[in-house]
């Protein structure tokens, strides 16, 4: 809406009536003079009414006014809304880029409290892009604190407990424990997973939410959803496969991958102790289902992003971050070193005939060297079990190597008899030599 240029009787630019000109002075710019009427400049803009009552007005009053080039649309643009109806302002600029501009020179340069006003009424309700909203920022440092305050309350750091209920509420919908999702919210809990991970960056307040009992529990609540999730997809891989195999076989990936970003989000907050406790509970049904005979020539994206889920688990627990008792640590990695290593194998021939994509190297050797962590953390005897027992397999399967592994317990076996011997033979202080 463009101004009317009309306001009590008053008309900007009428030569009749105006009692002052008013030129917005540029450097090396020829002067343009607008005839102004010395009420309506007195009654909207300090800067107009402090020079107004310094000066007397004769019949060639003349107000310059230097501005800069690129303030000098905006300086025109806030006379021309100094004659229009105050009720009317606010809907008169068609751009928060035009809003900005008047804002910057009807606060900092003409002093026009109402117009500043209408500005941040504009600006407030309306959707900037991040260019307009560094423009703002520079902009919102010359104002008062209250209009400060109204013009950037969309930027204000939002209290604990808003912080608390967002994130919830992104839980859930990233967990899907709202199910069942429409297919159409997919996005959502994609855009939500997504979130989550951005809130935690770097942010000293989200960190502190992630420590609420009340977030904790409901993320055990999302863990296990996820996991059930995962069963129920199993369950119904088997009628499903025979009529649609690309359907089951989605089905259960998407699963993963849902458990996947719950793992990695669980590192984030410290709670992969849950993680791997669930992941334990779920794999004998997991690699029974996966493992049968019918799935022996498919599921490999499904096999695929097992091993990298179950990385996750091995990781944490290889190198200490979750701590089990050593009992539990062989029997999760016996569980899965065997599918590991077929599946491995596998998934290079695969490769190799061009059936499926090339799988992350680094992501193999990142589980390879949390498996070796973990191998070195057992006792002797059961070190030696499954050393003896990948040996056996080592011509049929290259995958892992746990070459370094052997190499430290021959080491370590070895001088574990020297300091047995040195401390039979010693007089009371066995000796310890590495």
């Amino acid at each position: 809406m463009e101004p009317s240029d009309r306001v009590d009787g008053c008309k900007l630019g009428d030569q009749t009536t105006s009692d002052v000109r008013v030129c917005f002075k540029r450097i090396d710019e020829q002067a343009v003079w607008f005839c102004c009427h010395s009420s309506v400049l007195l009654e909207n803009s300090k800067y107009f009414a402090d020079w107004l009552s310094r000066n007397d007005i004769g019949s060639n009053s003349c107000i310059e006014v230097e501005c800069a080039g690129v303030d000098y649309q905006h300086c025109v643009k806030a006379l021309k809304l100094m004659y229009l109806p105050k009720e009317s302002i606010s809907d008169s600029f068609d751009s928060v880029r035009s809003a900005v501009g008047v804002l910057r020179v009807s606060s900092a340069l003409l002093k026009c409290e109402f117009i500043t006003r209408s500005c941040i009424e504009y600006l407030e309700a309306a959707s900037w892009d991040e260019k307009e909203e560094e423009e703002i920022l520079q902009v919102a440092q010359s104002l008062g604190s209250e209009e400060t305050v109204a013009l950037l309350a969309r930027l204000q750091a939002p209290s604990a407990f808003a912080v608390k209920n967002v994130f919830i509420s992104a839980i859930r919908f990233a967990t899907s424990m709202e199910s069942p999702l429409p297919p159409f919210l997919d996005d959502l809990k994609t855009s939500a997973q997504e979130q989550i991970d951005f809130m935690l960056h770097e942010d000293d307040d989200t960190a502190l939410v992630t420590m609420d009992e009340d977030v904790r529990s409901l993320v055990q609540e999302g863990l296990k959803k996820l996991l059930s999730m995962l069963k129920t997809g199993l369950d119904m891989l088997t009628s499903e496969y025979d009529q649609s195999p690309e359907q089951a076989e989605q089905r259960v990936l998407c699963s993963l991958a849902d458990i996947d970003w719950m793992a990695n989000f669980l590192t984030k907050i410290e709670m992969m102790n849950e993680f791997v406790s669930g992941w334990s509970e779920i794999s004998n049904y997991v690699l029974s289902v996966v493992e049968d005979k019918k799935y022996s020539s498919g599921l490999w994206v499904v096999k695929a992003k097992l091993i990298e889920v179950t990385g996750k688990a091995l990781d944490a627990v290889g190198y200490g971050s979750v701590v089990l008792p050593s009992s539990s640590r062989v029997h999760f990695l016996q569980m899965w070193l065997p599918f590991m290593q077929t599946t491995k194998r596998l998934l290079d021939e695969k490769y190799k005939d061009d059936t499926i994509s090339q799988m992350d190297a680094d992501l193999f050797q990142n589980i390879e060297s949390a498996i070796v962590s973990l191998v070195l953390a057992l006792p002797s005897g059961d070190q030696a079990d499954i050393l003896a027992e990948w040996m056996k397999k080592a011509e049929q399967f290259r995958y892992p190597d746990l070459t370094e592994a052997f190499e430290v317990w021959c080491y370590r076996s070895k001088t574990a008899k020297r300091r047995l011997v040195g401390g039979l033979n010693g007089s009371g202080n066995p000796t310890v030599s590495l």
